[in-house]
């Protein structure tokens, strides 16, 4: 176990050093770095603006985060950045705490989630349940195709609320003022975006809708609102780090934001990882990519940059692409780097009805129809978490969503433990005809089936001591009992009491290590209980005792 500590907190990009890092795999990896920024221009940019901040927070997010993630996550060729997960987070924390607010969350997240990493949590990630994980995600693409309808529409709005019925209130009430030029631009954005998935997915088509869409607007100088128009002091260049100023209450007041971002941030990475696993044939190491996701997370912050995490489809891109190391990461954020310094100036030209378009584009990919159509067909249970979490993400607020998705799964799953687990008794609780004939008169065997713990202690309480007539001995097979918590061990001990004053032996056998180490723990409150190893020897425990 100790050997294998330090590799599993070694980045992939050391191992990949190690390996040897030729001149045809840094060729290769340029390449594929080189594409990846391409398609992340346009998201990181349009992912900012619908978070409510400026697109160059965007950039500086890739830039920053992207270095830092595959530089020392665990992941081969995860590439990181701004995605649409966070969207709904960050706008929350913007309006509520302002910006200064959002970068004391997303420092507290990336602390979290080193933690996390070094506490070995996760592996634990995977056990969030899918229609939680589909729920919320599916509400997210809602919020976000929402927020993007007064852009792509051109409508004169004002300032919309935060709240989904509340935003459709207003756009609503403002659809008199649609621009059409505004929805000629979004509406060609998006056949351009999806003509291009058809004929040839493998082009840059977010970039080229951006830049067709950006000579429309300035050549027939079209009435379009531009990002320059809206964020007409935007910075064109990397920022200083910077501590941000904060008080207690502050913290105390974004703290809850930021679990939720950490939670999001981690979900998203090791499901990104997994895929990459999947694509590559290659094994992340779970961990060390919370550790790289926290520090990543960390330094997007200290720069003014934005939550940030594994991007699924930006890392398939870069798989695609021939990606062989974590360096094709760190090259996609330096020329994301380089179109920041040299050519940050053009983004102003580009209309908001395009991004707007590229948005509804990420929203229906993150929605995740077939899955959402598959989990409605399963058992009530999963349809109930399933929506009940859309409807809280969509309608409430995403960290009750998560947290009440999460509550709701672990209810189920122990309704589900506690009805497979029960007392078996006459012939299921003796296989061996032998053992059966052996057994003395006025003894009693029961097998317990299934882990004891808090949601199965009734009914097991119950069980045992519905017996028609008082035997001289009860034993107690503990075979299929794979886990056994405090609430368990209160089962047995009231048991034990009762049997006790009814002048019944209690004796129990066929412990696995775990069970028979947590009751030797608790000896002193099993003191009227005999622990034996074998059915055998509890039989012959109570012979010798009838002989005597």
């Amino acid at each position: 176990m100790m050997a294998s500590l330090p590799s599993a907190f070694t980045p992939k990009l050391i191992t990949a050093f190690r390996e040897g890092y030729t001149l045809a795999r840094l060729r290769a990896d340029a390449m594929a770095g080189l594409t990846v920024a391409i398609v992340a221009l346009p998201l990181s940019m349009a992912l900012a603006i619908a978070s409510g901040a400026s697109p160059d927070k965007g950039l500086v997010t890739a830039v920053v985060a992207g270095f830092f993630i595959s530089a020392l996550g665990g992941s081969r060729v995860q590439v990181g950045g701004p995605t649409g997960a966070f969207v709904v987070v960050i706008a929350g924390v913007i309006a509520q705490h302002g910006y200064s607010g959002l970068v004391l969350a997303t420092i507290l997240a990336g602390i979290i989630l080193i933690v996390a990493g070094y506490a070995r949590l996760g592996q634990l990630m995977k056990f969030v349940p899918m229609p939680v994980v589909t729920g919320f995600t599916a509400g997210i693409a809602v919020i976000i195709a929402s927020s993007q309808v007064g852009d792509f529409l051109g409508l004169q709005a004002g300032k919309v609320p935060a709240e989904f019925l509340g935003k459709w209130e207003a756009y609503l009430n403002a659809i008199g003022t649609m621009s059409w030029p505004a929805l000629g631009v979004g509406a060609g954005s998006l056949a351009v975006i999806l003509l291009l998935k058809r004929i040839n997915p493998k082009l840059p088509g977010y970039l080229i809708a951006i830049g067709v869409a950006s000579l429309a607007v300035l050549l027939l100088g079209l009435p379009v609102e531009t990002v320059g128009a809206r964020f007409p002091d935007m910075p064109t260049s990397l920022p200083m780090p910077e501590m941000p100023r904060f008080t207690m209450a502050m913290l105390r007041d974004v703290l809850p934001s930021a679990f939720t971002i950490a939670f999001l941030a981690g979900i998203e990475a090791l499901l990104s990882a997994v895929v990459a696993d999947g694509m590559t044939g290659y094994k992340h190491r779970p961990n060390q990519e919370l550790i790289g996701q926290g520090v990543a997370n960390l330094a997007s912050a200290l720069f003014g940059g934005l939550p940030a995490t594994g991007a699924i489809a930006r890392t398939a891109t870069n798989i695609r692409a021939g990606a062989q190391t974590p360096m094709a990461g760190i090259f996609h954020s330096l020329a994301l780097l380089v179109v920041l310094l040299v050519a940050g100036g053009l983004v102003a030209y580009v209309p908001m009805p395009a991004l707007a378009a590229i948005l509804l584009i990420v929203a229906w990919g993150m929605s995740e129809v077939e899955r959402f159509r598959m989990l409605l067909r399963m058992d009530v249970g999963e349809r109930a978490l399933l929506l009940l979490t859309f409807a809280l993400t969509v309608l409430v607020d995403l960290t009750v969503a998560i947290g009440v998705g999460v509550t709701l799964a672990s209810l189920l799953f122990m309704a589900r433990i506690s009805s497979a687990t029960g007392v078996l008794a006459d012939d299921r609780s003796i296989e061996d005809p032998g053992q059966r004939a052996a057994l003395p008169q006025g003894v009693e065997v029961f097998r317990i089936a299934g882990p004891m713990f808090f949601g199965v202690a009734g009914d097991m309480l119950d069980t045992l001591t519905r017996i028609g007539q008082v035997p001289r001995a009860v034993i107690l097979r503990l075979d299929r009992v794979p886990y056994m918590d405090s609430s368990g061990l209160a089962v047995l001990e009231t048991f034990v009491r009762q049997a006790k004053e009814r002048q019944t032996r209690v004796i129990l056998c066929d412990m696995q290590p775990g069970v028979w180490e947590t009751l030797a723990r608790a000896e002193p409150r099993f003191a009227g209980a005999e622990r034996v190893k074998s059915l055998d020897s509890a039989i012959a425990r109570i012979d010798r005792r009838s002989t005597d």
